[in-house]
């Protein structure tokens, strides 16, 4: 249609809203559904940042504030980014934005011109590739598959590079995959960065409180310091406290890279809501011992769903180490038939058939960039958990 933009009809939908929306309808139509398709805490906002809120809300803190955030927050995020990650920034190197995509779709539009590439490891969030490519630049795909645990390895990272190359997105713990790298994991890939003064960094940090057996989180600046001057770090409160509605993410870069984003963000939405502003304050200065709880559950709904999709046939289940997602691979099932006479050639057809002959929603993997796989999100009760895979061990096991 002429009247749309190159722009916008280069991007495609997303396909976890996709999904989202029709399990949803479906339900409102009377179907029992089990929607693991979306990626949300579904513990509450804990009751101090609720009050917060209110707080903030009955002192009529309720007006525009600051494009890039009021100073408390930016406070709040560099005393963050300094204690729990040592990266040694200021408030002048943090903005906040409207959610985590906002951060990204900032940075990318600031700085990405057509021929410009962005390096992205396969299985990527559906996001990344359709921003590069608003921005008229091109994603570039670096295999992460499940023969690396969807980790990108420094072969892969050296191959992807070209003259080209502006940007590395790198997310951990992963979202599709739960991949979540080690310190000394991504001081390999560090190494190769360093050896490539034009390539900058994007870290998605967003699921760093999800990482469990113990381990240890670790973003990419705090690895290696020589690369903070081109690193922007990105986080939210969103997973973290369960606030995906409030809709605040953080950063923290380059000064002129984050003139840059203020500059566009000004020019677009504004600030973020003062209201979640000051609810963010709270959440990241006030007390964090809760999500020592959180994370003990999520590893207890990961290993229920783990240990139930590898006993269904034809389902092989890594086991991840973060996040809230397992993104099993369902090559087998694939040219075969379901129950209802459904022919599974696709990871797309599979979902869709186990959708509408289960009630279970879920994505299926080439929507992340890796085909014959599917997503779960185990952001739910024990008790949904159970019943999907009850459901999903029964739909493979009449596929024939």
């Amino acid at each position: 249609m002429a009247f749309l933009s190159e722009a916008i009809l280069r991007i495609a939908p997303s396909a976890t809203m996709a999904i989202t929306r029709k399990a949803a309808d479906m339900k409102r139509g009377g179907r029992d559904m089990i929607s693991l398709s979306a990626g949300e805490p579904d513990f509450d906002t804990p009751l101090n940042v609720r009050e917060a809120a209110v707080r903030a809300m009955a002192e009529g803190k309720t007006r525009y504030t600051n494009v890039d955030g009021i100073p408390e927050l930016k406070d709040a995020v560099a005393r963050k980014f300094n204690r729990d990650n040592h990266l040694g920034v200021t408030a002048a190197d943090c903005m906040v934005s409207s959610g985590g995509k906002q951060i990204i779709f900032n940075a990318l539009l600031a700085t990405l011109n057509p021929g410009d590439e962005v390096v992205i490891p396969v299985p990527y969030w559906v996001s990344y590739p359709e921003i590069v490519r608003f921005c008229d630049a091109t994603p570039v795909f670096a295999s992460a598959d499940a023969s690396t645990g969807f980790k990108l390895t420094p072969e892969a990272l050296e191959r992807a590079i070209t003259p080209r190359t502006k940007w590395l997105i790198l997310n951990t713990p992963s979202n599709p995959s739960g991949a979540a790298y080690t310190a000394s994991e991504l001081k390999q890939l560090t190494d190769v960065l360093l050896r490539h003064e034009h390539v900058h960094i994007l870290t998605d940090d967003i699921y760093e409180v999800l990482v469990y057996d113990g381990g240890t989180f670790a973003t990419v600046a705090e690895v290696e310091p020589r690369l903070l001057p081109r690193t922007l770090t990105m986080n939210g409160v969103s997973k973290s406290h369960a606030m995906t509605g409030w809709r605040i993410g953080y950063c923290a870069g380059p000064k002129e890279l984050i003139g840059a984003m203020v500059k566009l963000q000004g020019q677009s939405t504004t600030n973020p809501s003062s209201i979640a502003q000051w609810a963010a304050v709270e959440a990241l200065d006030g007390p964090q011992e809760f999500l020592a709880s959180w994370r003990a559950k999520f590893q207890e709904r990961r290993d229920l769903v783990v240990a139930g999709l590898n006993a269904a046939v034809g389902i092989d289940c890594l086991v991840p180490e973060g996040a809230f997602y397992v993104f099993p691979s369902i090559k087998a099932l694939l040219g075969k038939t379901s129950k209802a006479g459904v022919r599974l050639d696709t990871d797309e057809q599979f979902v869709l058939a186990l959708l509408e002959e289960t009630g279970v929603a879920l994505v299926h993997g080439s929507a992340f960039g890796l085909a014959d796989h599917m997503r779960l999100s185990y952001a739910a009760s024990n008790r949904e958990l159970e019943e999907a895979v009850k459901r999903i061990q029964a739909f493979c096991a009449e596929i024939t």
